[in-house]
């Protein structure tokens, strides 16, 4: 037992400083998805349309960026679009999680993973492990 609770702690520390930015319309999801990600040990930030995200991604730099693809102002592929092609923000992850089945235009726009909503815990939580084990594998440790 005493290792299981070791394990989750080195989990815990490892996420602590791992920005995520959730581009997230529905406040319900907001909170569920905050509780999700803190609980898993990373810093979350929020906005609710496209353009703000946009702005907050170039001034904070997250890790990754969790978007929904309906949301306003900006919608979410053109939001990854326009991430993925800023020399300022390319570096950062993005995780497109809609109930469109969109994957392929994801992919297209640059994503580098989607999701289908419902909101699954631990599908979230596996998604955004694995894009953090990646950019520090990439040599990026701030993610």
């Amino acid at each position: 037992m005493a290792s299981v609770d070791s394990e989750a702690r080195d989990s815990s520390s490892r996420n602590e400083r791992a920005l995520i930015l959730v581009v997230e319309r529905n406040p319900v999801v907001q909170r569920l998805e905050r509780y999700f990600l803190e609980q898993a040990g990373y810093s979350v930030q929020f906005a609710s349309d496209g353009l703000s995200a946009y702005s907050v991604a170039r001034e904070l730099k997250p890790g990754i960026i969790v978007t929904e693809i309906l949301v306003p102002e900006l919608d979410g592929l053109s939001l990854c679009r326009k991430i993925k092609s800023d020399p300022l923000t390319a570096h950062i992850l993005v995780l497109i999680f809609s109930h469109l089945h969109a994957e392929d235009r994801a992919r297209e726009v640059g994503a580098d993973a989607f999701l289908v909503k419902p909101l699954s815990e631990d599908l979230l939580i596996e998604t955004v492990e694995k894009l953090v084990a990646f950019r520090r594998a990439k040599g990026r440790p701030d993610a």
